[in-house]
C-alpha cells in the first residue's frame, strides 16, 4: 500500500456480524472485504471507543460473538471516527475508560462531549470499577449506562441492547452497594423517629456529634433557649442527667 498500512484490519463474521477496526489517515479509507457491506453505509452499528487497541479488539470480537446481529466499528478516539466519513450516526456509543475515573475532569469532559455530539445515540460508559459514585457521575454527564468490567460479556451485550432500546443500564453490584450504605442510616433514623419528634431527632443527632448549643441553634434557625428545651426533653426520654450521657446513649441506640 505504498508504504502505508492500517494499524489493524479485522473482520469477523458470525450470523451477519461485522467488526471494522481501523486507524485512519487523511489518505486512507477503511478496507472493505469482498462481499462485506460498506461500513460507511451501515445504518445500524455500535461505535466502540477505546484508546487501547488490544482491549477494543477483544471486546468487539466477544460482543459480536455474543450477539450475531451487532455491527461494531472500533476506534481509538472520536476524532478517528470523524475521519471515517460515516454516512449515519451510530445507534449507540460504548466509551471504555479502563482504570480511569469518570470523576477525572478530562474523562467527564469527554463523556459530556460525546453526549452532546450524539444527541440521538445513547452513550454507555465502560470502566474497571463499579463504585456507586462513579456510576452516578456518569449518569449526571448524560450517559445512558455504566458497564463495569466485572460483568460478563452477555450482560455487557444486553446492556448495549437496552441502551439502544431507550433504557438505562446500571450494574446490580452498584445498587447492592447503595442499599448496604443506605440501610444503616435508614435503621438509625427509624430508631430515633420512634422516640423523638422530628426536631428532637435533629438535635439528638447534633448532640451525638458533639455540637454546641449555639451551633445547633444556628444550623436549625432556632433560638438557643428553644434548643435547650429540646435537649431537656431528650434527656428526660433517655433518662440521662447530662448531654455527655445523652450523646453516649444515642450512639448505643444507632449502632
Amino acid at each position: 500500500m505504498n508504504g502505508q498500512s492500517l494499524t489493524s484490519e479485522k473482520f469477523a463474521s458470525n450470523g451477519g456480524a461485522r467488526i471494522i477496526s481501523v486507524r485512519a489517515s487523511d489518505t486512507l479509507r477503511p478496507f472493505i472485504a469482498s462481499g462485506t457491506p460498506n461500513v460507511a453505509e451501515w445504518d445500524d452499528y455500535v461505535l466502540l471507543i477505546d484508546s487501547r487497541a488490544l482491549d477494543r479488539e477483544c471486546l468487539s470480537k466477544m460482543l459480536t460473538e455474543c450477539d450475531g446481529n451487532m455491527h461494531i466499528v472500533t476506534v481509538a478516539s472520536l476524532e478517528e471516527w470523524q475521519m471515517q466519513n460515516m454516512q449515519t450516526l451510530p445507534s449507540a456509543i460504548l466509551f471504555m475508560i479502563g482504570g480511569r475515573k469518570v470523576s477525572d475532569s478530562d474523562v467527564s469532559t469527554k463523556i459530556c462531549a460525546l453526549v452532546e455530539r450524539f444527541q440521538t445515540s445513547p452513550v454507555i460508559v465502560g470502566a474497571d470499577g463499579d463504585e456507586l459514585a462513579q456510576l452516578l457521575h456518569a449518569l449526571e454527564c448524560g450517559a445512558r449506562g455504566y458497564i463495569p468490567t466485572s460483568v460478563g460479556i452477555k450482560v455487557a451485550a444486553e446492556a448495549v441492547s437496552l441502551a439502544r432500546a431507550g433504557g438505562v443500564f446500571v450494574p446490580a453490584s452498584s445498587l447492592l452497594a447503595a442499599k448496604e450504605a443506605i440501610a444503616p442510616v435508614a435503621s438509625r433514623n427509624c430508631c430515633l423517629d420512634s422516640m423523638f419528634t422530628p426536631r428532637e431527632v435533629v438535635v439528638a443527632e447534633a448532640l451525638r456529634r458533639g455540637k454546641a448549643n449555639k451551633i445547633i441553634a444556628y444550623e436549625m434557625d432556632l433560638c438557643e433557649s428553644t434548643v435547650k428545651v429540646h435537649i431537656r426533653n431528650i434527656m428526660k426520654k433517655l433518662n440521662a442527667t447530662n448531654r455527655t450521657e445523652v450523646a453516649y446513649k444515642i450512639r448505643e441506640l444507632v449502632r
